[in-house]
């Protein structure tokens, strides 16, 4: 039985126009009969794992193909390697193997050119890949878009190249930056929005019914809604054929570095003032929500001792035989850096303390705005943060002058003394990039604090929306993580950090 192997891709035809029917006709010629069996790939030469090469290896190892009719060895594979690893599978299991264009001859020097010819096949297809990416990066870089990239709430217009707003996605859009962002009765995090989204039988951009939380997430992420839309970032070479590997085999998508990002404007859905916030709310997210527990705790999330620094977590313990509720920040886990300084605090007290504070600003949210506004407009301590940062450089090149001291052998120091120093210079340059981090988040919180007073306002409204006895527990813990970033806990006072 003879065996007709053709393929195409998309590039390969555009270019030579040589279609698969074409490819089989003159097969058909080269063959000079009927019976034939026809094994047709429409996709990339630059994988081996191709569906009908993949049955006819099978059918020549069974037996069933004798003869093989190509139109050229560039149709077996475009890289060398696996034309010389299928070539030697037939000569193996004696079968002939014949080219419309060109001889196939057992002889060195037939096999020279055959390898010749696989090399330079295998050189043009890097050459095309080549100069397909770079038109398409000239082409992102004159602001047009490569694609339909499927951005939830905006379509795309092949004729203008661009992306333009779909009103009816984008009506989607704007209601779930509204749910995760503002205070309310419908739903509570992505999962409620994922939830509350397929109850409304709104689909997804594929069409499908069912809403995840990890697309509620990739949404809310997206710059694209801001108007910042890139082009290039990601690196899919070689992920083409992965619908044809095994998943240890698979190609993974890869981040190129951000200078080779192209940027392009689009239409914006979400003001930046509220994506802004839902990315701040998506950093805390994780930490708030994780390991929810039997017992609810109103601050769950949101507190950190003042002195060890460790979160603290709500438990149920007892005391002289009573259950008592708490706040600690005691560590018992085998892998836990700190175990924490034992502060405990009774969660009755403590969720009293902060909910009568975070009351006080709803029921006056200009006084308390303008008195964010006034702080955070105060000078920034620059003397400080060059002080820290002079002595962080301190510290550093005294550990790298006792490991130097210490390699050199010119001072008679011993091994576990120059450990415990270079563990107290250690420490101490972890406070110090400790004390840097916190004064560069403290100046963040500066920049960011234009739009406090609207996150107060928003919540506002929705407290005085209510009565007192109608707010419920759920109620509470939005309205205190709407306006509360964290809470520290001291000794004899607690310090809470707004957004």
């Amino acid at each position: 039985m003879v065996g007709i192997y053709a393929r195409v891709s998309t590039e390969e035809q555009a270019k030579s126009g040589f279609s698969l029917d074409d490819q089989i006709r003159e097969c058909r010629k080269k063959a000079g009969t009927l019976d034939v069996v026809e094994y047709v790939d429409d996709m990339s030469g630059e994988f081996l794992d191709r569906p009908a090469l993949t049955k006819l290896r099978q059918d020549v190892k069974d037996g069933v193909i004798t003869k093989i009719i190509c139109l050229d060895p560039d149709r077996l594979s475009r890289k060398l390697m696996n034309q010389l690893l299928i070539t030697d599978e037939f000569d193996k299991r004696g079968i002939e193997l014949v080219f419309v264009n060109g001889e196939y001859a057992k002889t060195p020097e037939g096999q020279l050119f055959y390898s010749m010819r696989g090399a330079i096949a295998e050189f043009e297809k890097a050459k095309i890949n080549e100069r397909m990416s770079r038109g398409r990066r000239e082409k992102a870089r004159q602001g047009r878009v490569l694609r339909d990239f499927q951005i939830y709430g905006y379509s795309y217009d092949p004729e203008k190249e661009q992306m333009i707003v779909n009103e009816g996605e984008a009506a989607v859009v704007r209601l779930i930056f509204d749910l995760f962002t503002q205070p309310n009765e419908l739903v509570q995090g992505m999962n409620g929005i994922a939830k509350y989204l397929t109850e409304k039988g709104i689909p997804t951009k594929r069409g499908a019914r069912v809403w995840h939380r990890q697309v509620v997430r990739q949404l809310l992420m997206n710059e694209a809604y801001i108007g910042r839309f890139y082009q290039n970032r990601w690196n899919t070479e070689g992920m083409l054929g992965n619908k044809f590997r095994n998943s240890e085999e698979k190609v993974r998508m890869r981040q190129r570095p951000q200078e080779e990002w192209i940027q392009l404007s689009c239409p914006a859905i979400i003001d930046e003032v509220k994506f802004e916030h839902a990315q701040k709310l998506l950093k805390e997210s994780r930490r708030r929500w994780a390991g929810r527990s039997l017992n609810q705790y109103l601050l769950s999330g949101l507190l950190r001792c003042g002195d060890c620094g460790n979160t603290m977590t709500g438990r149920k313990s007892k005391n002289w035989g009573k259950h008592v509720f708490e706040y600690t920040d005691v560590k018992n886990t085998a892998g836990a850096q700190n175990h924490g300084c034992g502060r405990k605090i009774k969660c009755e007290e403590l969720d009293e303390e902060v909910w009568e504070t975070v009351r006080s600003w709803l029921d006056n949210p200009d006084e308390i705005a303008a008195a964010v506004e006034e702080r955070s407009e105060a000078p920034y301590e620059l003397a400080e943060v060059e002080r820290l940062q002079k002595e962080l450089e301190k510290t550093r090149n005294g550990r790298k002058r006792l490991l130097k001291l210490f390699s050199s052998g010119e001072e008679d120091l011993g091994e576990e003394e120059i450990r415990q120093e270079l563990r107290d210079l250690k420490a101490r340059e972890e406070r110090l990039l400790q004390q840097l981090t916190e004064l560069e988040e403290q100046a963040q919180r500066m920049k960011e604090s234009g739009y406090n007073r609207d996150l107060l306002q928003e919540a506002a409204k929705y407290y005085l929306s209510k009565k007192p006895d109608e707010l419920t527990f759920e109620d509470k813990r939005e309205l205190i993580r709407h306006v509360v970033r964290e809470i520290r806990v001291y000794e004899n006072n607690i310090e809470l950090y707004t957004f």
